[in-house]
């Protein structure tokens, strides 16, 4: 070991011999020298390190994976599901309750035709009006309706995706939170006290009957089956049972208050009144579409 001092050269011992410098304290300077050396070196890396799945995809995994498990027991068991549903459930609910005001304008945008096939063939069925047809003017009618449904109209009039669904699904989202709220309100006035997140909940549970309704109804709209508006008539009606399932399930937290009979029809009026102004919104959507097909140059040249 070589002294720091003096630069001679030692074979051991604490001390130079020739300076008598201490030789310790060289040694530990030049471990701690090497020491770091060491550790700023970059260290090899193994060829293979596993990385951790994203946060979020795992999160949208779970979710649906609960939601799809909370969907299927609402239908199999929906009075005890819906007793079962506490604050947890409200993510759930959320979902179902978007479910339900999305696939209404999405089955109307897909099977708009058919839905307007149906109502003029109706107008053929009443007997001011079928009375003075002739045979071969239904069979003109019947040719004119499968060229319909065979040409893709909403390119030809520019019938928006974007600008129908999600404006119509939002104002129909809007339309049911007015009527959650109502329901809530009323039930408060009925002597029910719940937390709004598990009214929410339980509202949302009773409502997966509808929505499987709707969708079934919007899968048959893609297969263009014309039955598809019942199923989206009963989702829609079906909000009425929704309403009375939902106060009944609760038990009053004291005497006196609303009764439920009273509650249920107070509802009642303002459904009536959201689902008014929904068909209005909707009614204006038809009108544009029956605007855009009479200016329509590329429609007329089919007839």
């Amino acid at each position: 070991m070589n002294c720091s001092n003096c630069g001679h050269f030692n074979d051991g011992g604490k001390f130079c011999v020739k300076c008598g410098h201490k030789l310790q304290e060289e040694a530990a300077v030049s471990q701690t020298a090497a020491a770091s050396e060491y550790q700023s070196q970059p260290q090899p890396q193994a060829a293979y390190e596993p990385q951790e799945p994203n946060q979020r995809v795992r999160q949208a995994k779970k979710v649906s994976k609960s939601f799809f498990s909370y969907f299927a027991e609402g239908i199999k068991n929906p009075t005890a599901t819906a007793q079962a549903a506490g604050e947890s459930q409200f993510v759930n609910a959320l979902i179902t309750v978007i479910l339900y005001a999305l696939s209404i304008p999405i089955m109307l945008y897909v099977g708009w035709k058919l839905l307007l096939i149906q109502f003029v063939r109706s107008m053929f069925k009443l007997p001011i009006i079928s009375e003075e047809l002739a045979p071969s003017d239904m069979e003109d009618f019947n040719t004119g309706t499968d060229l319909i449904k065979a040409t893709d109209i909403n390119s030809i009039i520019h019938f928006n995706f974007t600008d129908f669904v999600f404006k119509q699904g939002i104002f129909i989202f809007i339309g049911l939170a007015v009527i959650i709220g109502a329901t809530y309100i009323a039930a408060k006035f009925g002597k029910i006290d719940v937390p709004f997140k598990e009214f929410f909940s339980r509202f949302g549970t009773f409502l997966i009957i509808p929505t499987a309704l709707l969708l079934i109804g919007l899968v048959l709209a893609f297969l263009h089956v014309e039955y598809f508006s019942y199923f989206m008539n009963f989702g829609l009606l079906s909000i009425f049972l929704v309403v009375p399932f939902t106060i009944a399930s609760f038990k009053q937290s004291g005497t006196g208050g609303l009764d439920r009979i009273y509650s249920t029809l107070i509802v009642y009026v303002v459904i009536t009144i959201v689902l008014t102004f929904i068909a209005n919104g909707l009614g204006e959507e038809a009108k544009t579409i029956i605007t855009r097909m009479g200016n329509s140059t590329e429609l007329n040249d089919l007839f």
